[in-house]
């Protein structure tokens, strides 16, 4: 698609996309999104057609697609914006049903607990508060694929013992990593960043004080999982869209760093 005569400068672009100008100029250096032009004083310029893509990339990302993934997909010949838009709709409606429903849950659990702390009882319906939920089809499938490993007999060991409590703590450690990490790739700083590897450390450190030991190399066989299966990006990425591909390289460096 042709510009139609509207051009805009960078900072336009990045206002309207809400991104950061430092993200537009690294699209423009790994060659995601290249300025249609440049003004007289040497600023970059991008038309329509680079709002559309600059939209593609986002959508991207908000899917938990690499940016190396959403390149090869834009530049494909074969690629349609129409059909790829229509098909990404359906996929985010999914996700938004699917997304409801869990909400839902967590009302039917909230007011659960108003009516534990006004004193009164109230039947939990089970159905509802897990809806959305399915925790069984993981279950299932780590004891067929790790069931006889060492690790997974930990990991069965320690968390049979698990309270409430120490659930809660597990999910705000989680939160805290993911967070920092989030924080990281959204100031622009590289996977392999000492900083960012540091993070990655604390999410080894982190699986090792709740599940199992961890070595580096395990923990980087992990980051291949975490890419492989859209499930766990999924899980990751609720934390931020792209989340999973940057924790990947920063666990990779980080094993890297220490000899795995």
């Amino acid at each position: 698609m042709r510009s139609r005569g509207r051009s805009y400068q960078v900072n336009e672009l990045a206002r309207s996309a809400g991104v950061s100008i430092r993200t537009l100029h690294h699209y423009h250096e790994i060659g995601l999104l290249v300025p249609s032009g440049r003004t007289e004083s040497g600023y970059r310029l991008y038309d329509d057609a680079s709002l559309l893509r600059l939209q593609q990339i986002l959508i991207g990302r908000e899917l938990g697609l690499s940016l190396e993934q959403i390149r090869r997909s834009l530049d494909d010949p074969k690629f349609d914006l129409r059909q790829t838009l229509l098909e990404q709709r359906r996929e985010l409606e999914q996700r938004g049903a699917h997304v409801a429903r869990m909400i839902r849950s967590i009302d039917q659990a909230l007011v659960a607990l108003d009516h534990e702390r006004q004193g009164e009882n109230m039947a939990v319906d089970k159905k509802e508060i897990f809806d959305g939920f399915d925790p069984s089809k993981y279950e299932a499938e780590a004891e067929a694929r790790w069931g006889d490993s060492d690790a997974y007999k930990e990991s069965a060991r320690r968390t049979k013992s698990y309270t409430k409590k120490d659930w809660e703590n597990l999910r705000e450690e989680q939160a805290s990593i993911y967070g920092a990490l989030l924080l990281a790739m959204n100031s622009g700083k590289n996977p392999e960043h000492d900083s960012v590897m540091d993070i990655a450390e604390q999410h080894r450190q982190s699986i090792e004080r709740w599940f199992y030991p961890c070595s580096h190399a395990m923990h980087r066989g992990l980051a291949d999982m975490y890419e492989a299966d859209p499930r766990f990006a999924e899980n990751i990425d609720k934390f931020g869209a792209g989340l999973t591909p940057f924790l990947s390289a920063a666990i990779r460096a980080n094993a890297s760093r220490n000899g795995a």
